[in-house]
């Protein structure tokens, strides 16, 4: 199963960014892992924090979706994500631009032991 944490960096498709509106960071969460997730952080590229679980007392089944809802506005764009599995296993994808993605599908690459994020775009 997934024995280390990997990450998955985006790369930036523009040099400047339009600023974000309330809402714009809200997006759905597609686990097509192969796996079940327990727990979804969302923070701040920038931070050092990833906050509270967002995914509260459920589970997102694979092949299952969730909205994701930011509560308040912000202007931050660039966020990680980090994925709790049900066995406790972890993984992380950084650098998202989440006002100019609305839906993010993660996959398990099982051959390269890393996570991917197919639909996400930087």
């Amino acid at each position: 199963m997934f024995k280390k944490l990997a990450a998955f960096a985006f790369a930036a498709m523009t040099t400047f960014a339009a600023p974000a509106f309330a809402g714009d960071q809200d997006f759905v969460l597609m686990n097509s892992t192969g796996y079940d997730i327990a727990e979804v952080y969302v923070g701040p590229t920038k931070s050092n924090s990833w906050g509270s679980d967002i995914m509260g007392s459920g589970t997102l089944d694979d092949n299952h979706f969730v909205t994701i809802k930011f509560p308040h506005s912000t202007t931050v764009c660039k966020f990680d994500l980090k994925v709790v599995y049900t066995d406790k296993d972890t993984a992380t994808w950084s650098n998202i631009d989440l006002c100019d993605t609305s839906k993010i599908t993660i996959f398990w690459d099982k051959k390269a032991e890393i996570p991917d994020a197919g639909d996400a775009k930087p």
